[in-house]
């Protein structure tokens, strides 16, 4: 019996391409979306003028080009292109991928070698890659989803260009359905269903392209309207990686909004990472932090306000307890800013660190024993209560060490109140070290 896989075939009876596949462009100029990378000022564009294409790493989200990118960059320079991914090649697969790439240079042919999830290898993997690129073996085409600076070795991005691919935009995302319309003929949407549409690609146009291959299968005769649309079709997750990128990108969308006091910025990114996936526990203890943080004494009440918060979640779990979390969340967004004790603990911080085996001056220490008090452990302590106002201005640095001024509150908020107060003991130990002819 002849072998299943020597059989003829008949290419009338294999499978149709998907449109993703079949929309695939056939040159760089046809690229939707990358201009910024592509165009005569972008550095693709400006290496393939050159005739010198080097080493480079796509940055981008899912669905943005960078595997269609790669293959028109190796038809354009006449490259023989070789794809591979991190997740399912080792270090002999790779090994035959650098032997077969030396013997095509032999023969007068160079070689792109695209690796995808290139964040995947490691330290070793990486730094296999080096020696080739160095002698001109391959030209290196990496594609990832998480940040290169984190993700990949220092000395292969020292021999690449990171090239960040953007998320495609709504007109982006239109663009390419008029491709498809041209090539597939009309969508059967109507203006609404049309926008929803775009917007459940979140970014994607491989997305994009899979979801208008459902709405073509179909076969409607009459135009198709949003909520039957979002019945028939499912929203793409959005692009979420809870120890990834993503994550870190996220959170510093929330803190910053809170930090810019805007209650609205604040709960979308909130209610972002909620849809995403996060764990609200995670959420309760940044917003905490932020009290902690960013409003200090300026709000001494936002604090005890989101451990609450917190507290409710605890007790009621998920959803309801989200609720109590988002009313932390506007509170600290509303709340007086003040970040003076953060920075008054960092400059004691730094100071102890200079001053760190300074002993408190003698006359603060308790002396319990008769040798201590011969030493002159408590001599000449003024004990406050007993001074006039209330404050004896003793100095309590380290007699060798000048005295710090390390917490300035603002004028904002409670601390305005505190701000007095720290005024109102300046002047009484400036008075005290005056009477007593004290510079300090």
């Amino acid at each position: 019996m002849a072998d299943l896989f020597d059989t003829p075939r008949d290419p009338k009876a294999e499978a149709p391409r998907p449109l993703a596949d079949r929309m695939r462009p056939g040159k760089l100029a046809d690229v939707i979306g990358q201009d910024h990378a592509l165009g005569p000022d972008g550095p693709l564009g400006a290496m393939l003028a050159s005739g010198q294409l080097g080493s480079v790493i796509f940055w981008g989200p899912p669905g943005v080009g960078k595997t269609t990118i790669a293959r028109l960059l190796a038809d354009e320079t006449d490259l023989a292109f070789v794809q591979i991914s991190a997740i399912f090649t080792g270090v002999p697969d790779l090994r035959k991928v650098f032997e077969v790439a030396k013997l095509r240079r032999q023969n007068g042919r160079g070689t792109l070698l695209f690796v995808d999830e290139i964040h995947r290898f490691n330290k070793a993997q990486q730094d296999g890659f080096l020696p080739h690129m160095e002698d001109g073996t391959i030209v290196l085409v990496g594609a990832t989803t998480e940040n290169p600076s984190f993700e990949l070795n220092a000395a292969l991005l020292s021999r690449s260009q990171v090239i960040t691919l953007k998320r495609l935009d709504l007109i982006a995302l239109e663009r390419i359905l008029q491709a498809v319309e041209k090539s597939e003929g009309a969508l059967p949407l109507d203006g609404p269903a049309r926008e929803a549409l775009t917007e459940m690609a979140d970014g994607d146009g491989r997305a994009l392209l899979n979801l208008a291959e459902q709405v073509l299968s179909w076969g409607a005769t009459q135009p198709i309207d949003r909520p039957t649309l979002t019945a028939r079709l499912t929203r793409r997750a959005s692009k979420y990686d809870k120890s990834g990128d993503e994550h870190y990108n996220l959170i510093s969308a929330l803190h910053k909004s809170v930090r810019g006091s805007d209650p609205d910025a604040a709960l979308y990114w909130f209610a972002r990472m909620l849809e995403g996936g996060e764990d609200p526990r995670f959420l309760a203890r940044r917003i905490t932090r932020m009290a902690v943080e960013d409003i200090g004494l300026a709000d001494p009440q936002a604090q005890d306000i989101c451990l609450q918060s917190w507290q409710t979640y605890e007790r009621l779990g998920s959803p309801e307890g989200e609720l109590a979390l988002a009313q932390a969340l506007i509170y600290v967004a509303l709340a007086p800013k003040s970040n003076a004790t953060y920075v008054a603990y960092k400059a004691a911080r730094k100071a102890a660190k200079s001053f760190g085996s300074e002993p408190p001056p003698a006359h603060i220490l308790n002396a319990p024993t008769r040798l201590m008090k011969e030493q002159g452990y408590g001599a000449g302590y003024e004990y406050d209560h007993d001074a006039e106002d209330g404050f004896s201005g003793q100095s309590y640095f380290p007699e060798t060490m000048k005295r710090g001024v390390y917490y300035v509150p603002v004028e904002r908020g409670h601390e305005r109140e505190l701000a007095k107060r720290v005024a109102y003991f300046a002047g009484l130990r400036a008075k005290r070290n005056r009477t007593l002819g004290n510079d300090d």
